[in-house]
């Protein structure tokens, strides 16, 4: 895929203005996941180029995007983690699926090649408690005969902010490792037992590449734009998979989007031998009730034709687009939640 090409004018950082050097009125605002912030950044650029209209989004991770639009700072707020319905409510959001990709392990160790390590959930959870604290250790060896393990210490490194892909690596730890699911369990911020932090996707990736003997968790668009050392996970069914867009296809195939509250559909350790265990979708919030009406609707309008025009995008970047029936529920979720101050629909 041409992920070099398309990421080469990318710069992943806390903050990015795809506006111009002059704001206009119909810019919108964004804030939170870092996991989707390449394919936003991409279709940002398209959508300018096609509407003169511009996006500011800050990728500060979903806890920080969950807070501040429902501080409304920003149009929409951008989360790996899906609300729950009691707590949209709450807060009158409403939520919608934006766009799907993956979770990867990667380390730092040399002499070992991307994609070579073998790695379980179950072992990937004792490493982040502290209980597998060497590379040759017996249970990463055996699932890697041949592989030559050096004998040093493992540098866990985990995400310092609120995250949605912690989330989702959490989630999947506390499904494949009891241990794990009670001492520190799933969200998008824990009490890590060992480790050092870094801020964002991209603070991960680059204490990953920096410290040897490392291990961390990022967003497959970053691992691959960083030429970083991917493991192979083994999934549900047993099989140890390669990350790619059709395994991250593979894991959303059963996904019952119309029946989940608030579409909240949570895709890791999937049944299906050809199935990523850690995917997921980020999702995009809004207040149901739109002080500015026509912002409201530029946002719309924005996702509108990122659905229609950025699915090619989205493949090149190893993202999953939504599928055409999941964009139909979105719309039509647009349709009957958003509405401007006197009750009429925004879209």
């Amino acid at each position: 895929m041409r992920m070099k090409q398309l990421l080469a004018s990318i710069i992943i950082g806390t903050t990015a203005t795809f506006a111009g050097t002059a704001a206009l009125a119909a810019d919108i605002t964004g804030a939170g996941a870092t996991f989707p912030y390449p394919i936003y950044a991409k279709w940002a650029e398209m959508y300018k180029k096609a509407s003169g209209n511009g996006l500011n989004y800050q990728a500060v991770g979903s806890g920080a995007g969950i807070k501040q639009i429902k501080a409304k700072t920003v149009d929409f707020g951008a989360s790996d983690m899906p609300l729950q319905a009691a707590e949209l409510e709450e807060a009158g959001l409403m939520q919608f699926p934006a766009i799907m990709g993956g979770v990867v392990t990667v380390v730092n160790l040399e002499g070992v090649t991307p994609g070579q390590l073998k790695l379980t959930g179950p072992v990937v959870a004792d490493i982040y408690l502290g209980k597998i604290t060497k590379w040759n250790d017996q249970a990463i060896a055996a699932l890697n005969p041949g592989v030559k393990l050096p004998a040093e210490d493992i540098t866990v490194v985990h995400r310092a902010d609120s995250s949605g892909t912690s989330f989702l690596f959490t989630d999947f730890l506390s499904k494949t490792n009891a241990d794990f699911k009670t001492k520190i369990g799933a969200g998008t911020a824990v009490k890590w037992a060992v480790g050092v932090g870094g801020k964002g996707n991209d603070g991960v990736a680059a204490n990953v590449q920096r410290i040897k003997g490392s291990i961390g968790y990022v967003e497959w668009a970053y691992s691959k734009k960083n030429k970083m050392t991917h493991t192979q996970l083994k999934n549900k069914d047993g099989a140890f998979l390669q990350p790619d867009d059709d395994a991250f296809k593979a894991a959303a195939a059963n996904a019952d989007w119309a029946k989940a509250p608030g579409m909240a559909v949570v895709l890791t350790d999937q049944p299906g031998k050809a199935a990523w265990p850690i995917t997921g979708a980020s999702y995009i919030l809004m207040h149901k009730s739109q002080a500015d009406a026509a912002k409201g609707k530029e946002v719309l309008k924005f996702f509108d034709y990122a659905f229609k025009n950025g699915a090619a995008a989205a493949a090149d970047l190893d993202y999953v687009p939504m599928p055409d029936s999941v964009n139909k529920l979105v719309e039509a979720a647009w349709k009957s939640n958003l509405k401007d101050a006197s009750g009429k629909a925004v879209w």
